[in-house]
């Protein structure tokens, strides 16, 4: 042992002499690791945000269509507009003995290119993420008037709106060449907490609210000489007559399946009932051939630096036959060469690895609120997890394997050369 630990100094301190060489070496390897470790982390912590989106809601109910579609619109505010169901069958879902709850929503809107979700209060109540976690106020509380609006962590502070700020929603979504519903202005009366997920970048307001700046549009357009005062919209029906989706959570989830069958065998009106957690597994098999192709493209990039490692130590192979030669005919055994060699091309991986999770470490506090903010990806500092172990053991077990390239190179050089190196 003791051999051992004099070998791993010696292989220290011969690195250390040509510092300023392996240190490009150590650079590029440490590239390579922040690449592949960053790129598994992005995977495994997008899927992770994604899943915990949503939380304790069993079903999400829609129109006939696709599952995923309607799960990535109603829930995600991605892709386009599904097809709306009748209002009779909320009512019908929500008097079913097996449901515990039932929240509607209605999309469609926007301002300033950030989604109007139309709900009711018990939204902020029922909604949990990241298993089970509740919406919380930072400022204010639910919208209780007809014109009163909420307003999510993420479009509070990119618009700057505050407690009793004045605002107009647009007719459909986007952040140009829309319609404004300029007659009926809103009051901020809620900023809801950052929670990492697309609550954030969200307005919302009442269902009954949706259909009074509607009141007088047809076809997507205002009846020309129409205008109702919003102090008059009460006295107009404003129950809804269909909502993009409603939310369910069950009594008891082993029933889930029972309440999903009879939700799509609904003979009042054709319903897809979807288990968010289903429809997000069906969504990473589709993109399971993306992640592999960009795992495989830091592999090549990990291997590029790993070919670098052994170029450089071949490279000094020329330059050190003398030092070989001297450790030879001091008693150092061919053995003791591929092994003093090894443990350099190891060092050099641990530091360059090391260096590696520094600078993914440092990206993700710098980065990570603006990713958070920007695309609701919350990157966290947190220990590597099972998959990052493995990659960098595979990281370290390769690098030793490239290691004994030139090991081996100088131990065929040692027995041939022996004492006659040339000066």
């Amino acid at each position: 042992m003791s051999r051992f630990w004099y070998l791993l100094s010696l292989a220290g301190k011969s690195a250390w002499n040509r510092k300023n060489t392996l240190v490009l070496v150590i650079f590029s390897i440490a590239l390579s690791t922040t690449l592949l470790i960053g790129l598994e982390r992005v995977r495994s912590q997008m899927r992770e945000n994604f899943i915990q989106t949503v939380s304790g809601t069993d079903l999400v109910v829609g129109a006939r269509g696709s599952s995923l579609q309607l799960l990535l619109y109603a829930i995600f505010h991605l892709g386009g507009i599904t097809n709306n169901m009748g209002w009779d069958s909320v009512r019908r879902i929500a008097s079913n003995r097996e449901v515990a709850w039932a929240v509607p929503i209605s999309l469609g809107d926007s301002h300033q290119g950030f989604p109007v979700v139309a709900t009711t209060r018990d939204f902020f109540t029922h909604y949990h993420y990241q298993r089970d976690k509740d919406l919380r106020f930072a400022q204010g509380e639910p919208f209780a008037g007809i014109f009163d609006v909420v307003l999510g962590a993420g479009a509070a502070r990119k618009t700057g709106y505050a407690l009793g700020g004045k605002l107009t929603i647009s007719h459909g979504s986007g952040r140009s060449g829309l319609t404004e519903h300029a007659d009926k202005p809103f009051s901020v009366t809620g900023l809801l907490a950052p929670t990492g997920t697309p609550i954030d970048n969200s307005l919302y307001i009442s269902l009954e609210a949706m259909e009074a700046i509607h009141l007088g549009w047809q076809g997507g357009a205002p009846l020309p000489g129409v205008h109702i005062q919003p102090e008059r919209v009460l006295k107009f029906g404003l129950t809804p007559k269909s909502v993009t989706a409603l939310l369910t959570g069950l009594k008891s989830r082993a029933r889930v399946f029972a309440v999903q069958r009879e939700i799509n065998d609904d003979q009042h009106e054709a319903l897809t009932g979807v288990m968010p957690g289903v429809a997000l597994d069906q969504l990473w098999a589709m993109l399971h051939t993306g992640e592999t192709a960009l795992l495989l493209i830091s592999g090549l990039v990990t291997a590029t630096g790993l070919a670098g490692l052994v170029s450089a130590i071949l490279a000094g192979l020329g330059e050190r036959r003398r030092e070989l030669a001297i450790l030879r005919s001091a008693g150092a055994s061919p053995r003791d060469i591929v092994t003093l060699l090894s443990l350099e091309g190891v060092l050099l991986m641990t530091a360059g690895v090391l260096f590696g999770l520094a600078m993914l470490c440092l990206l993700i506090a710098g980065l990570g609120p603006l990713l958070a903010e920007s695309y609701g990806l919350g990157l966290r500092l947190s220990p590597p997890e099972r998959g990052e172990w493995i990659l960098l053991g595979g990281i370290m077990a390769v690098g030793f394997l490239a290691s004994l390239i030139p090991a081996l190179r100088a131990y065929r050089l040692s027995l041939a050369d022996g004492l006659s190196v040339s000066t």
